[in-house]
């Protein structure tokens, strides 16, 4: 947790915590991920911080109280609890998040598509290092800035993508103690089980997400855009393809059929709540 008046530098933004609170600079999407905050708030959902306004330049946010599972990951992230909380906790966002309408004009940060109606407000950015914990508790996901009108099977494969994780061993070795082809399928089948959505689909749109990915980077970045020309830099777009082209090789082993159909079929707007 960031100690009260400390500030940390993350890979894309400086944030500064002030009492119970979390502060960094806004940008022309801040308006649209407050609306999507306090549409949480009264939904009940409340394991996401509450929008607090603006101070100045900055956004202002609650603070969730934990600890990031920054690698090497805590115990908890490498159980079979931990992933299924991750899971939970995901189709319970999308429940709350299922009729919030972004208000009219709204901008969201490096958006793939204008919003449409069968889309969600996604994440954007579930990787283990936004999740907060307090012990085997799982707090809630922080850094809204990337939410942004796309397909709910998509944010799940991005959190499949990085937490189970679905990447090759050099990546694997980083959590520690998560590695394997039969500890990686038990773990996609306890992510997807708390879903409630068919590790197939979950492959599926995983291949399509990454593609898109790579071009974005390849996009923005090559537009001077940050935070996507560091990303494009320091070599993501190549590192996501060669991700990409590792996991079709382990599709059929990660789900326990060696005659699974082959990724890219349209399944994004699949999922227990499209």
């Amino acid at each position: 947790m960031i100690e009260d008046g400390a500030t940390d530098q993350g890979s894309v933004t400086t944030v500064r915590r002030v009492g119970e609170t979390i502060r960094r600079p806004g940008g022309v999407w801040t308006p649209a991920v407050h609306a999507l905050l306090v549409h949480l708030e009264s939904a009940g959902f409340t394991r996401a911080p509450r929008a607090l306004g603006t101070d100045g330049g900055d956004e202002v946010v609650s603070l969730l109280h934990g600890e990031p599972a920054f690698s090497p990951w805590p115990a908890v992230l490498r159980s079979t609890t931990g992933i299924g909380e991750l899971g939970t906790w995901l189709r319970e966002y999308h429940a709350a998040v299922r009729d919030f309408r972004p208000p009219a004009g709204a901008h969201w940060r490096g958006r793939e598509e204008p919003w449409a109606p069968g889309m969600i407000i996604r994440h954007g950015d579930l990787g283990p290092w936004n999740s907060i914990w307090n012990g085997d508790r799982l707090a809630g996901f922080i850094d809204w800035d990337f939410a942004a009108p796309g397909h709910a099977l998509d944010d799940l494969a991005q959190l499949a993508w990085y937490a189970v994780p679905l990447r090759p061993p050099q990546q694997q070795r980083r959590a520690l103690e998560v590695s394997g082809d039969a500890v990686l399928r038990s773990r996609l089948d306890s992510l997807c089980g708390a879903y409630g959505a068919s590790p197939a689909d979950v492959l599926d749109a995983l291949d399509g997400l990454q593609a898109r990915e790579a071009e974005r980077i390849e996009r923005l970045g090559g537009q001077g855009e940050e935070p996507w020309a560091a990303f494009l830099a320091r070599g993501d777009a190549a590192e996501m393809r060669a991700e990409r082209s590792w996991l079709r090789t382990r599709r059929a082993v990660l789900l326990g059929d060696a005659h699974g159909p082959p990724a890219g079929r349209n399944t994004r707007a699949a999922g227990p709540h499209a």
